[in-house]
């Protein structure tokens, strides 16, 4: 990640949260959603999202209609795995449409993955093509 324009500690524990950072951070913006581990930060981004809503929907269960601590637990967890599963569903387009808000292209954060990967992925190809397309020939 690039560190001349990494935000602060404030800045980045408002942009784990959901905030949007400055224009002046939008390299890291593009280098936090195309870096290896995007989808791990991602998955944590979105994680934080989601807990506070179901941790206020399972208390309210329990605090507000006296239903019982195991099925508001059971009501809560469905609603994380819910959240996280359509977030991550849609994790992909969900990181090119953040880089939108900074001005880059639709597209760019996968593009910019594909870019990374190329070389992986050519490579893995030819380890297949040698493997399963050599006998048909």
């Amino acid at each position: 990640m690039s560190t001349s324009t990494a935000p602060n500690i404030a800045l980045r524990l408002w942009y784990i949260a959901g905030g949007r950072l400055p224009m002046r951070h939008r390299e890291w913006v593009k280098d936090d959603v195309t870096g290896t581990n995007w989808l791990l930060r991602f998955t944590f981004r979105s994680l934080t999202q989601v807990f506070p809503l179901t941790a206020a929907i399972t208390l309210t269960l329990v605090l507000g209609l006296d239903s019982p601590w195991p099925l508001a637990i059971a009501c809560g967890a469905l609603g994380l795995i819910v959240g996280l599963y359509f977030a991550l569903s849609y994790a992909p387009e969900s990181v090119d449409y953040r880089l939108t808000k900074y001005r880059y292209p639709r597209g760019s954060a996968t593009e910019g993955r594909r870019e990374r990967n190329a070389e992986r992925e050519s490579e893995r190809q030819a380890r297949y093509d040698a493997a399963w397309r050599s006998s048909e020939e």
